[in-house]
């Protein structure tokens, strides 16, 4: 039976995908769904990031080939996993049996100021400048309020955050790293064969909606927008995700909307 790998992005990790496992297990995915850390980021925080998506997606086929699990996968991902996803269905498209692809962009298919919404510089640039663990709520902050719209549970989110960065501190230099394999990953012309399930955020502060919508739209694609979620869907929104996730994979297309308030 097909597992389902869940990758994160730029310097999250497994635990930062919070509700969502549970959410898909209780919508009726009977697979096995495995969150597997990128190098750099939680478990392998003490590894060097790779510069390339393609040598970043090599480490997670072998992390999963070492704990004995065999294609093919089904894999959602969000952001820089994202590229992973695609880089991985579009050098080994046998291993992979659906994608589940969130608010991610592709160099050649998308401008660099969608790619990296130029408004989103300031909270970056301030993450980077408190990255470090005295000053780590602070960057926490500044990521919260770039990439989340749903702010109900702020505070603890961010104690949740420091907490797991504290306990698995990826460096300003691993990020950096990861910073400069998606800026560099050119995905191919190629449409991933296995059906492709495309998400974005329409309040995504970070990468702009459009760049999911021209992935969608050349790749003929499903695309599924999000009314007011911001980059980090699965935060924003776990059950809307979990509910379109599921619906897709039965092909049953009422899917429920969400609410239209955080």
């Amino acid at each position: 039976m097909s597992a389902w790998i869940l990758l994160r992005g730029l310097a999250r990790e497994r635990r930062h995908w919070a509700r969502l496992p549970d959410r898909l297990r209780a919508r009726g995915l009977i697979e096995e769904i495995v969150c597997v850390d990128l190098p750099g980021s939680g478990e392998y925080a003490h590894e060097h990031a790779p510069t390339s998506i393609a040598a970043t997606t090599d480490f997670v086929r072998a992390q999963l080939a070492a704990s004995g699990r065999a294609p093919p996968y089904r894999v959602v991902a969000l952001s820089l996993g994202a590229m992973v996803a695609v880089d991985w269905s579009q050098r080994f498209p046998l291993e992979l049996e659906r994608l589940v692809l969130i608010n991610t962009s592709l160099r050649g298919y998308n401008e660099p100021f969608e790619r990296l919404r130029p408004s989103a510089w300031p909270q970056l640039a301030r993450a980077a400048w408190c990255w470090h663990a005295r000053t780590r709520r602070r960057a926490e902050s500044a990521i919260h309020t770039l990439t989340c719209r749903r702010i109900d549970e702020r505070e603890a989110d961010l104690a949740a955050w420091t907490a797991i960065y504290e306990s698995a501190p990826p460096s300003r230099r691993n990020a950096f790293r990861q910073v400069l394999a998606a800026a560099r990953f050119h995905g191919g012309r190629s449409a991933p064969c296995c059906p492709t399930l495309v998400l974005s955020s329409r309040n995504d502060a970070l990468v702009h909606p459009a760049c999911s919508a021209k992935l969608a739209a050349i790749w003929g694609a499903t695309l599924i927008e999000h009314p007011w979620a911001g980059h980090d869907l699965p935060h924003d929104d776990s059950a809307w995700l979990a509910d379109t996730i599921a619906a897709w994979v039965g092909n049953a297309w009422t899917v429920a909307l969400p609410s239209a308030s955080a």
